[in-house]
């Protein structure tokens, strides 16, 4: 994605969750009517640059209804003998870290740890807050506003076990990874678990 496609797609969020709060509060029926347009030109500003259908971007707008606020995703790191836990995404066919986006009812360490059992087979337990990022700052851009917290795990037991998800689970040379989703997980993440393996005082990353 070229530089002015990523500032029209920032444009479009913004304008979206402009939108958003507008219906959420605005009681002036013609004030709502300029809300439902201001809403429609955000999507077709995202089918326009990001090459996804109208409808699509309609949809994904529909699911977030309400007062605009950022999403959350929870990354488990999981080491073993110095390799990372990764798990082969069938979206996508690339690797990331087990984890998704956050449900409500959890605390953020009990949803680190459903996520990378449901995903990969393995029973952990969250010990460390590596890092607290805004996601999107990196590629692939989403239509909503999203921070990740990367947790690193204690293995405490299981054994791989992919799921309708997920096509493989394995573990990885964190230094030398195989093709990652980057919209889950990326090299900068990867280093900065790293980072934290080799000083385990190190302070928690963020944005």
């Amino acid at each position: 994605m070229n530089e002015a496609s990523t500032k029209w797609l920032e444009i479009a969020r913004e304008l979206f969750s402009i939108s958003q709060s507008g219906l959420t509060y605005c009681k002036n029926e013609y004030d709502l009517h300029s809300y439902h347009r201001l809403q429609e030109i955000s999507a077709e500003i995202i089918a326009s640059e990001s090459g996804l259908s109208l409808e699509h971007a309609r949809d994904v707008f529909s699911m977030q209804a309400g007062y605009a606020t950022p999403k959350v995703d929870v990354r488990g790191a999981v080491i073993r003998d110095g390799e990372i836990l990764l798990v082969q995404e069938k979206a996508d066919g690339k690797w990331a870290m087990p984890g998704g986006w956050a449900d409500i009812g959890d605390t953020p360490s009990e949803m680190v740890e459903r996520e990378v059992w449901e995903e990969s087979g393995f029973k952990v337990r969250a010990s460390k807050v590596i890092a607290v990022y805004d996601a999107n700052r990196v590629e692939p851009m989403e239509f909503f506003h999203a921070y990740k917290i990367v947790f690193l795990c204690d293995l405490l037991g299981g054994e791989a076990r992919p799921n309708f998800e997920i096509l493989a689970v394995d573990f990885f040379d964190p230094s030398k990874p195989p093709p990652l989703s980057l919209g889950r997980t990326n090299e900068s993440v990867l280093q900065e678990v790293l980072a934290h393996l080799k000083d385990p005082s190190r302070s928690t990353a963020f944005d």
